[in-house]
């Protein structure tokens, strides 16, 4: 398995445009594949389910195939109600018109702006001026409040045959998925049946982007989408086989990436900050600890402190539902003991005030209480968050 420098996967190809629902970035795009591809997805748990992301779950559920996703930033389409699904659906008929598929075939995604309507007529003359290119910008017209397109692509084999992986995702603020202002895209040309994708996609979810935090607030629009499209003609991958163990491997790596990129972008965020929480009694205990503590804001606020105040994190800890024992807890900060068999080590503020300016931070926690593993990811937090936050809709 080698990670290598981004491109589409075998019959895939892309664009992105500016339409105006932005001042100047590029703001509308889409994903399309040569064939008909096995689909899987994971989507928001808020009530308040984003138009877009309705209709794709419901295109995804009709047969487990895509072959396009369109897809546009700045603008919601979300708490929309039948103007909104209108939207969606036109949206989704005027592609499957220009590809010739059958609209059940095409997905659609939105990010921005809570409450406002899309304007489509700029939609509808976006979606006639979209190409099938091989160049990228697709990445960053989904761009919201990030910094930069978040990009990965891996090579793995299956069966002998070279397979190729490549996922982008947009997120930086109103993270914290089940899943959460978060949009992911994930290509590949392996040949996979898609009720098998989405029993692989979903165990993932679980480890990398459900296990990531930056502001404890779940968006309306979130959803993370995976394409097989078969295009590298290797077998196709069957159940508890080797190729499902790498196909899963790559999956892992690839949405592991993502996950990281979006909670190192955090809106303000300095510092990127991952959990990792050893001898568990359970994974879902070590899953729990790890992400309360990621998103403990008093946590988050010491790290932008660079102030290695151990109490916040194992107070964090004391109040998860998690079961473990309090007596018998180790902690860590960038690899400098803080805590043992949990009463505070004598340790030189000024060595640990030193390493916590690192733009990463790794605390490390061993229950000593079972043998399970888990992880999460954050960042910390700082004033610009809420300067960018204050100002977001004006």
């Amino acid at each position: 398995m080698k990670e290598i420098d981004f491109k589409w996967p075998l019959g895939f190809k892309s664009d992105g445009i500016h339409i105006g629902l932005r001042k100047s970035k590029l703001d509308f795009g889409w994903i399309v594949s040569e064939v008909p591809a096995s689909a899987a997805g994971a989507y928001t748990t808020n009530k308040f389910c984003a138009a877009p992301t309705a209709l794709t779950k419901d295109a995804i559920n009709h047969g487990h195939q895509l072959q396009a996703i369109v897809m546009n930033s700045a603008i919601a389409n979300s708490c929309t109600g039948q103007q909104g699904r209108s939207d969606a659906l036109e949206e989704q008929n005027l592609v499957a018109q220009k590809l010739e598929i059958e609209p059940t075939l095409v997905g659609v995604a939105s990010t921005g702006l809570i409450g406002a309507f899309l304007p489509m007529d700029k939609v509808k003359a976006g979606i006639q001026t979209l190409d099938q290119t091989s160049n990228f910008k697709v990445t960053e017209a989904v761009l919201t409040t990030d910094t930069h397109p978040k990009t990965i692509s891996l090579e793995f084999e299956i069966a002998g045959q070279t397979c190729t992986m490549s996922g982008f995702c947009k997120g930086s603020g109103m993270i914290h998925p089940k899943m959460a202002t978060m949009l992911g895209f994930i290509t590949t040309d392996a040949t996979i049946d898609g009720d098998l994708l989405q029993t692989i996609l979903s165990e993932q979810v679980d480890l990398t982007f459900n296990q990531i935090t930056v502001d404890g607030d779940t968006s309306t629009n979130d959803m993370v989408v995976v394409l097989a499209n078969g295009q590298a003609k290797a077998p196709t991958i069957q159940d508890s086989s080797e190729d499902y163990e790498n196909f899963k491997t790559a999956l892992h790596q690839v949405m592991t990436y993502l996950a990281q990129q979006i909670a190192k972008d955090g809106e303000g965020a300095t510092k990127l900050v991952e959990a990792n929480v050893s001898q568990a009694p359970s994974p879902l205990d070590a899953q729990k600890i790890a992400k309360a503590v990621v998103g403990s804001n008093l946590v988050k606020a010491a790290l932008f402190g660079e102030d290695a105040n151990w109490g916040r994190i194992i107070s964090t800890i004391g109040i998860t539902d998690a079961d473990f024992n309090p007596a018998t807890i180790d902690i860590a900060l960038n690899g400098h003991p803080v805590v043992q068999q949990s009463l505070g080590l004598n340790f030189d503020e000024d060595t640990l005030k030193q390493a916590l300016q690192a733009n990463k931070i790794t605390i490390d926690i061993n229950l000593h209480d079972g043998q399970a593993t888990g992880q999460a990811w954050g960042c910390d937090l700082t004033y610009q968050y809420v300067q960018i936050n204050a100002s977001y809709r004006s």
